[in-house]
């Protein structure tokens, strides 16, 4: 079952465009959305959170249109993102008090039993609040609604190493109940390779795949052998490629052809998603 279902969505703006992007996110699981700056993330958050509409295509979330049902939907979403939307002069239990009543599910107990987990006063202003510490009172809120669905863009950009451990292990131990989904956008793949069972990959605004992390590491390959090995066709064979003066490195979205071009001439490695990532920008390719 798919939680979130986007067909055909289109959105132009003066100097980029996300052009007809068609993917589901599968409830029960956590789903990595990947792409360079630029590439489209941003704009399917927005989307997806009613803060844009589509000038083509449906998007729809529990089943029901998106933003024509907005408020039912938002009822079941939890939202964090990097960028604090919280009034600096309050309190966090006055900016709570502004925020529980928008959700008829709101649990107190729970959210204080956050607070306490993160080490949270309620006396504490936002402003004196850390990066870290904004990006836990706002997973503190967006949890306590008992949210099914939780989107987070760039939740850990900018975090230190042990929060972004902390904040995977949250998410972890959140999927324990199959029925809550994450659609989790970053740029930093290295989460994702820890958490993720699906990865959506956009790239100038164009989907390149949107797959089981299992499924895309075992169809992709990167190459690495000697450059007297290339001419004009193998090149033309990678998604994307680098040379340099010992050698090559290209990824190719097709094992055993690479396999077969190459042989035992070259040594097939697994790649990382930011090596997909880097490959398939570096590339050009918005279709792997």
């Amino acid at each position: 079952m798919n939680v979130i279902e986007i067909r055909g969505v289109t959105k132009k703006y003066s100097q980029f465009a996300l052009d007809q992007v068609s993917f589901g996110i599968k409830q029960g699981f956590i789903t990595g959305l990947i792409g360079p700056n630029g590439a489209g993330k941003s704009t399917l958050i927005k989307l997806l959170m009613g803060m844009a509409v589509p000038e083509q295509g449906e998007i729809s979330i529990f089943g029901k249109p998106m933003p024509q049902q907005e408020g039912q939907i938002k009822e079941q979403i939890g939202f964090v993102s990097d960028e604090s939307h919280f009034y600096e002069h309050l309190t966090i239990a006055a900016m709570k008090n502004v925020i529980a009543p928008f959700y008829k599910q709101w649990n107190e107990a729970l959210f204080k039993n956050y607070l306490d987990r993160f080490e949270l006063s309620q006396k504490t202003k936002i402003k004196n609040l850390s990066k870290g510490m904004k990006m836990k009172f706002s997973l503190a809120c967006a949890l306590s609604h008992q949210a099914d669905l939780l989107i987070m863009d760039e939740p850990t950009a900018g975090l230190d190493p042990v929060f972004r451990r902390e904040l995977l292990d949250i998410l972890g131990e959140l999927m324990l109940d199959e029925k809550k989904t994450i659609l989790f956008s970053t740029h930093i793949t290295t989460d994702l390779d820890r958490i993720a069972d699906f990865i959506t990959f956009v790239n100038r605004g164009k989907l390149v795949f949107s797959d089981s992390k299992e499924q895309i590491l075992d169809r992709y390959v990167l190459v690495k052998g000697d450059t007297a090995l290339l001419d004009r066709d193998l090149r033309n064979a990678f998604i994307g490629i680098r040379e340099t003066s010992i050698g090559f490195e290209g990824l190719s979205a097709n094992r055993s052809e690479a396999e077969r071009l190459f042989g035992s001439y070259a040594k097939m490695v697994s790649p990382t998603l930011e090596d997909i990532m880097y490959f398939t920008a570096k590339g050009g390719r918005t279709h792997a």
